[in-house]
């Protein structure tokens, strides 16, 4: 991926705070898992103490009822070759194990699943022509 990447987040705003915070934290992971480049150095304040950064470019959290969740999820995955797509379909949620869900998820249509969140990292173009109309979470 080239170097003008741009990283959106979308979720559900209906979702309860704990069951978004939770979309949002696993999505950026994957998103992270994904695209190392996103985050991964170090850096020391004046006294030398060193800290991982966070992420360096920002991560706006944007909002999405579910069918257009699950519409967008669709349409990224059409350009899964420019784009890093993370998507947290709602049935993962009750799996507790990783194993789980490798198991499960070939037997599921994306198509026919609620989709409370999708993370998007790939060229700003893109990345933008998929998120332009979502408005931030607020």
């Amino acid at each position: 991926m080239s170097e003008a990447l741009r990283v959106a987040v979308i979720v559900n705003p209906e979702l309860p705070p704990g069951l978004l915070a939770n979309t949002v934290a696993a999505v950026s992971i994957g998103l992270g898992a994904r695209v190392p480049g996103l985050a991964g150095a170090k850096l020391a304040d004046r006294e030398g103490r060193g800290i991982d950064v966070s992420s360096n470019r920002p991560v706006p959290i944007l909002a999405a009822d579910a069918e257009t969740l699950r519409a967008l999820t669709l349409k990224a995955l059409g350009h899964a070759e420019a784009l890093a797509v993370v998507p947290f379909p709602a049935f993962a949620r009750s799996l507790h194990v990783y194993a789980d869900y490798e198991r499960e998820l070939p037997a599921r249509d994306l198509a026919a699943e609620t989709i409370d969140g999708l993370g998007l990292v790939g060229p700003e173009k893109a990345v933008r022509s998929l998120t332009g109309a979502l408005r931030l979470l607020r």
